[in-house]
C-alpha cells in the first residue's frame, strides 16, 4: 500500500503591521502556487498563516525529506519574499538564510514537520501551529484532552482510576497552652483492600 506523507513547511517571507500577520496577497501567491503543482508533485494542499508565518500544508506520496517537495515549498517562499518586499512589509524574506536551494530546506530557514503513514478511510489530522512561543505551550491542552478525567471518558470508566484514593489522612487537634489550637496531620498508605472500608 502506498504511503501518504503530510508535510508543513512554513517560513516568516514578510509581514504586516511588524511581525504579527501574512499579508492576504501572500497566502493568496502561494495558494496558487501550490494548486498548480495539485495532481502532479502533491495530491492536495492548504495554504495559512499562523502569526508571521505563512504555513504550507501539503499532501503527496513522496516520503519525508523529498527534494522536490521541499524545492516547491522553497520556490513558494521565494516567489512571496519577493512579493513582500516589492510591497515593502516588515521583514520580507527573514527566514530564507540560503541563496541558492541545496535539495532540502532544513537549516536554510524553513520550520518543518513531516509524518509519513498508511492513510485509512478516516484519518482526521491536526496541525498545531504557534508563532513566538515553544513547544511547551501545548502541554496545559494536551493534559486536558488526554489526561484530564473530567474531560477524557476513557479515564472516567478505567478500573484502575475508580480504586479510590491510596492513602488515609487523620487529623488531630491539640491546644497550644495560650488558647491557640494546633493542628496536626498525618497520612499513612492503606492496602487496596482497606481503602474501600475507608471511603
Amino acid at each position: 500500500m502506498v504511503k501518504t506523507t503530510v508535510s508543513v513547511i512554513k517560513a516568516d517571507v514578510g509581514s504586516y503591521p511588524g511581525h504579527s500577520r501574512t499579508h492576504p496577497k501572500l497566502l493568496e501567491v502561494a495558494a496558487r502556487m501550490l494548486k498548480e503543482a495539485e495532481g502532479s508533485t502533491i495530491i492536495d494542499s492548504y495554504v495559512t498563516h499562523c502569526g508571521d508565518d505563512l504555513e504550507l500544508i501539503m499532501t503527496h506520496t513522496k516520503g519525508e525529506d523529498n527534494e522536490e517537495i521541499h524545492e516547491l515549498a522553497w520556490n513558494v517562499f521565494l516567489e512571496c519574499a519577493k512579493i513582500a518586499k516589492e510591497m515593502k512589509l516588515y521583514g520580507a524574506g527573514q527566514d530564507l538564510l540560503a541563496d541558492a536551494f541545496s535539495g532540502n530546506v532544513k537549516g536554510m530557514g524553513p520550520g518543518v514537520a513531516e509524518m509519513e503513514f498508511e492513510e485509512r478511510g478516516s484519518d482526521p489530522l491536526l496541525v498545531f501551529m504557534a508563532d513566538k512561543t515553544e513547544p511547551g505551550a501545548w502541554n496545559y491542552f494536551l493534559y486536558k484532552i488526554f489526561a484530564d478525567p473530567f474531560s477524557t471518558s476513557g479515564l472516567v470508566i478505567d478500573p484502575r482510576c475508580t480504586r479510590g484514593s491510596p492513602s488515609r489522612s487523620t487529623t488531630s487537634w491539640r491546644s497550644g497552652g495560650s488558647g491557640s489550637i494546633h493542628r496536626k496531620s498525618h497520612t499513612a498508605s492503606l492496602p487496596i483492600s482497606e481503602r474501600r472500608a475507608v471511603m
